[in-house]
């Protein structure tokens, strides 16, 4: 697999998809911030470690039978990186959506990484 952040989305996508509630996703330090920030986002119910199976197990949040989720998309790909200053950092979805970015301070949304005015890598978008 060459794009383990690529496969955590699809993985996610696919069980919104079938109407699971819980999906199992290999365990990565990165795809461990991942999850922590859609959980703090509120788009994800939970997201818990399991040691034993060296995996995160993914609660996805669904308001009124509606997923949390309607949109995930992969932005900077391991064939094409796409970095960002703290200038140009995107607006998703005019405030409503969030993008993770990979910068020096950590795993952090677009909204931190303004904050911290600080650029870095355009991970994913979210709404």
């Amino acid at each position: 697999m060459t794009d383990p952040i690529a496969d955590m989305l699809t993985r996610i996508r696919n069980a919104i998809m079938a109407g699971k509630t819980e999906v199992m996703v290999p365990l990565s330090k990165i795809k461990e911030k991942i999850a922590e920030t859609l959980v703090n986002e509120k788009y994800l119910e939970s997201s818990e470690k399991i040691e034993s199976e060296k995996a995160l197990k993914l609660k996805i949040k669904y308001v009124n039978n509606k997923p949390a989720i309607t949109h995930l998309k992969r932005i900077s790909k391991p064939g094409c990186r796409i970095y960002v200053s703290k200038d140009k950092i995107p607006e998703v979805l005019n405030g409503y959506g969030l993008a993770i970015l990979s910068t020096s301070s950590g795993i952090i949304t677009d909204k931190d990484a303004k904050k911290k005015k600080v650029g870095g890598e355009l991970l994913c978008e979210i709404w």
